[in-house]
């Protein structure tokens, strides 16, 4: 299937290449599935408490993070959409950094941010199952550069893999 092709790099910005080089191969619907999986075990093993725990300075928290997953899960999501519909609109980029500091984290526990992010990525796993090939080729702009759907898919993987790689190495050795 077309959608198992890892992108050629004409065919994102160059500044995801991190994102997709984390993305194992594989059958990518599988693997879409199974971050599911990893966020909520995650999850489900932190204590509360440490939900609010930055491990320096400047950094988000716990809860931060995942709120900035789910956000981001949400909007690129969206822009895949877009684009598979041949929307030839371009899309504005995001500010992180203003997404997270007004989400208002704090309120949040970790069990609904892991059922939040749940529901998004099966979300996005029933959209990327039904896009014809047509579809998982098209482009779109977005933050102002040209980007193809089935890329998309493979920076999904690999933005969550990157923040849990971080989460394991910076936040859950000090919390724990």
């Amino acid at each position: 299937m077309y959608i198992n092709s890892r992108p050629e790099t004409n065919e994102y910005p160059a500044y995801y290449e991190p994102y997709i080089a984390l993305v194992p191969k594989g059958d990518i619907f599988k693997i879409l599935e199974a971050q599911v999986a990893e966020v909520s075990d995650i999850l489900a093993g932190i204590d509360e408490r440490n939900g609010d725990f930055a491990y320096a300075e400047g950094k988000w928290t716990i809860r931060e993070l995942f709120v900035h997953l789910n956000d981001t899960e949400r909007i690129f999501g969206y822009r895949a959409l877009r684009f598979a519909r041949m929307d030839g609109t371009p899309l504005a980029g995001f500010e992180q950094d203003d997404y997270v500091k007004n989400a208002h984290a704090s309120s949040r526990n970790l069990e609904n941010l892991a059922d939040e992010f749940y529901h998004l990525r099966l979300s996005n796993v029933f959209l990327f199952r039904t896009l014809t090939e047509e579809a998982l080729k098209a482009k779109g702009i977005a933050n102002g550069k040209e980007v193809q759907v089935r890329s998309i898919v493979y920076i999904m993987i690999g933005h969550v893999a990157h923040h849990l790689r971080i989460l394991k190495e910076c936040y859950l050795i000090a919390v724990r």
